[in-house]
């Protein structure tokens, strides 16, 4: 493996780091503390074509690698877990579940425009009663001629008031247990959708979060998303690429930490000496850097091997895995460098360590991710070829690590 960036990565980097230093730092705090999100974020970063960084030109993206995808979700999240959160589920769960499952005419009419940022996509698999345990899910689909009629309700759905399309998950025939799950691209004007936020979480306080409801939806048959009875499959490549973006993520808050402990060690002095020199504070923030250079090898590694078209399943769960607990540690860290200034909101590591337990949680607890490692190691898990997979990126010179 060449553990260089190309040139036009190294250029994306400075490009999304320049970003979010100038239209996410300085207003950030506020956002945290009103539980806003500022939609003119995306319009932005559309601006800068990054809603469809790995997304093929032909359908609108700009024909980047999935390590490219990385470097983007990084840099968002050194800036706050719910702009790239935002990034993470438009591109890694729905545009790039799209590329993979869709007809050419679902990539014309949904990709197209959400690789340009025109239109913002979502997936909606949670429901009150069903997390890690997919099968579990109650949201039905019935064919009824030329449409189905969706019935049901999803919980913890990133953009939920924000975003145009969703990919959407339900049983068409329950008798078949999770073979019996299809996947639906519904749109927010369908008659009988709607949608309400939740409010009072822990953290990504900035971003918008919470429950779908499906009032007998008519989503046309040709809105169905691959054959019926492959949601579950769907669901699981959907996963994959969203788990990819949320380590990347994570390596990115630890940077953040890394960045704002640096900056507070300098200038805080006790024992008349800077804390920096204390060797309690530099064993936490050696900690900080190993962690971030190990999460960035998985992550790096994981992309290098969805680059070359294989199937990842067990190397982005190790990555989500290690790299979001080496987060929560970094922020947990952080906070006690700071002292009591790390417990107000003066600094923003506590935000840090607010935000950094919820990836800890969501697209596969840490148990899950714990449970998937050893099944793998001790040859009870082994992968099987999806119907479709990706093809290997070709001829653009953007591979990175490769």
């Amino acid at each position: 493996m060449n553990f260089d960036f190309t040139p036009e990565q190294e250029m994306l980097r400075e490009t999304v780091r320049k970003f979010v230093d100038r239209e996410i730092i300085p207003y950030i705090k506020e956002w945290d503390e009103r539980g806003q999100f500022d939609r003119n974020v995306l319009k932005r970063l559309a601006e800068l074509n990054l809603m469809g960084v790995c997304i093929p030109e032909k359908y609108g993206g700009m024909g980047m690698d999935y390590n490219s995808l990385a470097i983007v979700c990084e840099e968002l999240e050194r800036g706050d877990t719910a702009i790239r959160t935002a990034v993470s589920v438009h591109t890694g769960l729905n545009s790039l579940t799209l590329l993979q499952w869709g007809t050419e005419e679902q990539k014309q009419k949904y990709l197209v425009p959400q690789a340009r940022g025109e239109k913002i996509g979502a997936y909606a698999l949670t429901e009150p009663n069903a997390g890690s345990d997919v099968a579990a899910i109650q949201t039905t689909a019935v064919r009824k001629g030329d449409h189905y009629v969706l019935s049901g309700q999803k919980t913890w759905i990133s953009l939920c008031d924000i975003a145009d399309h969703f990919i959407v998950f339900a049983y068409t025939d329950k008798g078949k247990k999770h073979r019996g799950i299809s996947a639906f691209i519904v749109e927010r004007t369908f008659p009988g959708f709607s949608s309400r936020a939740i409010k009072g979480k822990l953290g990504i306080r900035s971003g918008n979060t919470g429950e779908l409801f499906f009032d007998n939806v008519k989503v046309p048959a040709e809105n169905l998303l691959g054959e019926e009875g492959e949601g579950f499959k769907i669901a699981m490549s959907a996963l994959d690429n969203g788990r990819f973006t949320v380590a990347a993520g994570a390596a990115g808050l630890i940077q953040a930490c890394l960045e704002a402990c640096v900056k507070y060690c300098r200038e805080r002095k006790t024992f008349g000496k800077e804390i920096g020199r204390h060797q309690l504070v530099q064993q936490m923030i050696a900690h900080m850097e190993a962690g971030l250079q190990i999460s960035r090898l998985l992550v790096y590694r994981a992309g290098y091997l969805k680059n070359l078209g294989r199937r990842t399943t067990r190397e982005v769960s190790l990555a989500k895995w290690i790299a979001c607990d080496f987060a929560n540690k970094a922020a947990d860290d952080a906070v006690q460098i700071h002292g009591a200034y790390g417990y107000a909101n003066e600094y923003p590591v506590e935000r840090y360590l607010r935000n950094s337990k919820a990836p800890v949680i969501y697209e596969g607890t840490r148990e899950i991710h714990t449970l998937l490692q050893a099944e793998y190691a001790l040859g009870y898990r082994k992968d099987k070829p999806l119907r479709k997979t990706l093809p290997p990126w070709e001829g653009t010179g953007s591979a990175g690590t490769s």
